[in-house]
């Protein structure tokens, strides 16, 4: 019995059975023009991919400028994560630099990235307490960077946050 590789089960697969697992895809979850791409490149040759990425595009189903601005939202709202962390997960999901920065200036120009950090800090606080130390500090800073928060607006936050701890210590 020969086995085949997925190479040549995929070349087989009808344009029509093709259009309905990108379909199904999409259905289970937004995904950039090149996440479908590879996935349905699993299934079938370059031409039927090129062809069914083109009917998708033509019916609106992928359009990587909407899923950046969607994936921007959701992200900003359910993680509290800041520009730079949205950016390198779009790029991860192959999204072209300008559609990144065009999305990113529609979300975050009506988003007050000051309270984005400050409810970023206050869910940190929540779980620890308050940096007392230096290590406590700098694990505040790595966290906040991690999320995507720009460096000079950490810095004035946790500077803020260490004024705040001296004058209650002061009491």
């Amino acid at each position: 019995m020969k086995q085949s590789s997925g190479e040549d089960r995929g070349s087989n697969l009808e344009p029509g059975k093709l259009f309905a697992k990108a379909v199904k895809l999409l259905a289970a979850r937004p995904r950039s023009e090149s996440e479908i791409r590879d996935r349905l490149s699993a299934l079938a040759g370059e031409s039927a991919v090129e062809a069914c990425v083109l009917r998708l595009r033509e019916l609106g189903f992928i359009n990587d400028a909407r899923f950046a601005v969607s994936y921007a939202n959701h992200r900003t709202s359910t993680k509290l994560v800041g520009r730079s962390r949205v950016a390198r997960e779009l790029a991860a999901k192959r999204v072209s630099r300008p559609v990144i920065d065009a999305a990113l200036d529609a979300v975050f120009s009506g988003l007050d990235e000051q309270a984005l950090i400050d409810r970023a800090i206050e869910k940190r606080l929540r779980r620890q307490t308050p940096p007392l130390d230096r290590n406590g500090t700098k694990r505040l800073f790595d966290h906040l960077a991690r999320l995507g928060f720009d460096r000079e607006l950490i810095i004035r936050k946790v500077r803020a946050l260490e004024a705040g701890a001296e004058a209650l210590d002061r009491l």
